[in-house]
């Protein structure tokens, strides 16, 4: 539901939210009360030493304060509990018992100091626990009043200005958004949003240069941001709870899909190979897309022996043998590309970890197993890499022979561009293919690497027509539709269970928020119910819970129109957003270019339960996608874990290998089968 308003403004945080954090704070409160009590009862309220009348006040006092503040606190977590997310009339009482609880700050505030004065003046010669005790009450006043001062911090909202909260409770449709005082109205709104935003960047960025291309990029980013999030009054505990009733609505789903239905998928590789063929050319080019992210994930893949065999190479100096570009000074990161690839310090033609924002590491190597001129670029590591990923818009990007609208993701674009410069301009590639002329040419990466190394061998696709790519894990918004054909000439994405990435595009985005809206806006149930249901079948799997929804007591021809809590959510009418009737698709919305994952796809995906032990045996199987099956995100415990380069690498190894691997990153012995 909107933010509550109290203080006149509207703060980050609803009515509904204070239910864990005030029931916390009331159990806090009640054993603070009681030790209070056992300690007053047991000297029966006379205290022999210095300062007793001042003791004895503060302890009454203190006992009243905590028994006013447990009284409002527990007004306050019923009164939470009550109603729904967008039926909030049974907590219309609210703001005035959050006005009151902040009044019980003073005299809690008051006694704190009164016994901070006691401890410091008239405590000695007491009994050593009595002085402990009021040590203790006075130390949790003043962290407990610390701890709310951050709460007001974190929960303010610097769009919930008067104003801005006035105009946003308006019902739709009351004031003329095209007349010009609306038009005028939106426009400051959005900029103060963009403006927000953009600060919020520079706050997290603040160990980032201020210079001009990261100033543009947090002004675009800051856009997309604001643009994203300008339609919906949602604060983050109700997208919490959409989150977690998707979960179990796109499970009940999947369980209730005939598992013997035939999905159809691309009929051949782009290459004319079988499944089985390119997993082994994709297995082995992942050794290198994961190599690329240097000894830090060299260590995590190795924790045990990783450090003992970097410790050797690091910090020695063999400038001699190999030129290294930027930000390797200790040499740990090539080291581990040698670990991890197998190759010799003369197989490397240029090494480059210099990374700036749509500037990122990459290196050139022989592959002489491969007879291959491979470029293996690195995937997000960095602040910066975050900065290029979420500079999310459309860039033109015009390619010979190719009709129809060129466009992909401005940050990864850029980011090819500049690999592109370096290896044509600089002569990179002349200089590996003057040693191996018979070699062809392979781009790797994955994720933000993906991204770049699909965009890369498009714009090299003319100058070496024999290149292939092979992305693992690209994001889902990268190329326009004729540049996603054109690819699949050449490209192979690889794309792991449920992995969030591949889905992962401004329109996928904008159907989620619409998803998030209308679960929420239907589901009968108070959202701590909502959070604790979702929070257990998330840890501990079990059934898809049923919820009770408000459509089921409406009629059939109302279902055309949204319902009023689904409106509620809405500040403005907007092209993401759509009735509850509406196609699912996000291919309906037209407020953002539609933008797909390059190439061919091959889709791995686990057999059986989606959740299982560490020690229960895993299949993989392997098949061929098409982009249409990534155009809605899957909400899973996975979907992170999925991206991750050690998982996509142990998942096809598994299926290009008699050697079997774990499930469990930690353990030594593995029980995976092949199934392909």
């Amino acid at each position: 539901m909107p933010g509550m308003v109290v203080f006149g403004r509207r703060w980050g945080i609803a009515s509904d939210d204070l239910v864990f954090p005030g029931s916390f704070e009331l159990m806090l409160r009640v054993l603070w009360w009681l030790g209070t009590v056992v300690l007053f009862t047991y000297h029966k309220g006379h205290f022999e030493c210095n300062g007793r009348g001042v003791l004895h006040s503060y302890l009454v006092g203190l006992l009243v304060v905590l028994a006013l503040i447990i009284l409002s606190l527990c007004a306050i977590v019923y009164v939470s509990a009550q109603g729904t997310i967008t039926n909030p009339g049974p907590r219309r009482s609210m703001p005035a018992l959050v006005y009151l609880r902040a009044l019980l700050y003073i005299p809690e505030l008051v006694w704190a100091c009164l016994g901070a004065v006691w401890v410091s003046d008239d405590g000695r010669g007491c009994d050593p626990a009595t002085v402990g005790a009021v040590i203790a009450a006075v130390v949790a006043s003043w962290i407990i009043l610390l701890f709310t001062a951050l709460g007001v911090v974190f929960v303010f909202d610097p769009l919930g200005s008067p104003r801005s909260q006035h105009a946003t409770l308006e019902p739709l449709g009351v004031r003329d958004m095209e007349s010009s005082e609306g038009s005028q109205f939106l426009s400051t709104a959005r900029s103060v949003a963009v403006k927000v935003w953009e600060s919020r960047l520079r706050l997290f960025c603040c160990c980032l240069p201020q210079d001009e291309s990261h100033r543009a990029a947090f002004s675009s980013i800051a856009q997309l941001f604001s643009d994203f999030f300008s339609d919906t009054d949602l604060v983050p505990s109700d997208i919490a709870a959409g989150l977690a009733l998707l979960h179990q609505e796109q499970d009940k789903v999947e369980q209730s899909r005939d598992p013997d239905a035939i999905v159809t998928h691309s009929p051949s590789s782009p290459l004319g190979q079988d499944v089985e063929t390119e997993l082994e050319k994709a297995a082995h080019c992942m050794q290198f897309a994961a190599a690329a992210y240097g000894w830090p994930l060299y260590i995590y893949s190795n924790p045990f022996t990783g450090p003992c065999k970097l410790s050797g190479d690091c910090c020695s100096s063999r400038t001699a043998e190999y030129d290294i570009v930027g930000g390797d000074h200790l040499d740990c990161h090539f080291s581990s590309v040698l670990h991890s690839t197998g190759l010799q310090y003369r197989d490397f033609i240029y090494v480059s970890f210099h990374n700036q924002i749509f500037e990122i590491p990459f290196f050139v190597a022989l592959d002489h197993k491969r007879e291959a001129v491979l470029v293996a670029v690195r995937g997000t590591l960095s602040l910066k890499d975050v900065l290029t990923d979420l500079s999310a818009e459309c860039e033109n990007l015009p390619v010979e022979g190719v009709s129809g609208a060129c466009y992909a993701h401005k940050g990864m674009s850029q980011a090819a561009g500049y690999i592109y410069k370096k290896l044509i301009n600089d002569g990179i590639l002349n200089q590996a293919f003057s040693i191996a002329p018979e070699y062809k040419l392979v781009i790797t990466g994955h994720s933000l690497g993906a991204g770049t190394a699909a965009i890369l061998a498009i714009l090299l696709r003319n100058s070496f027509p024999s290149l292939q790519c092979y992305s693992f894990s690209p994001p889902g918004g990268l190329l326009s539709k004729a540049l996603a054909d054109y690819s699949k000439d050449f490209v192979v994405s690889v794309v792991l269970g449920k992995d969030l990435v591949p889905r992962l595009s401004i329109p996928n985005m904008e159907d989620l928020k619409r998803k998030i809206l209308k679960i929420v806006s239907n589901c009968n149930k108070p959202k701590y119910r909502i959070l604790l249901q979702g929070c257990w079948y998330e840890l501990f799997g079990g059934d898809p819970d049923d919820f009770p929804t408000e459509m089921d007591n409406r009629r059939e021809e109302q279902l055309s129109q949204p319902l009023l809590g689904e409106e509620s959510l809405m500040i403005r009418h907007s092209s993401s957003y759509q009735s509850l009737a509406s196609d699912d698709s996000p291919a309906h919305t037209a407020a953002h270019l539609p933008l797909f994952l390059p190439g061919h796809i091959l889709h791995i995906t686990e057999d059986g339960p989606s959740r299982r032990s560490c020690f229960s045996q895993v299949r993989h199987r392997a098949e061929w996608s098409n982009e249409m099956a990534f155009r809605s995100i899957l909400i899973s415990p996975r979907m992170l874990s999925d991206h991750m380069p050690d998982a996509m690498l142990r998942a096809l190894n598994s299926l290009t290998s008699d050697r079997p691997f774990s499930l469990c990153p930690s353990s030594s012995n593995d029980s995976q089968h092949n199934v392909i």
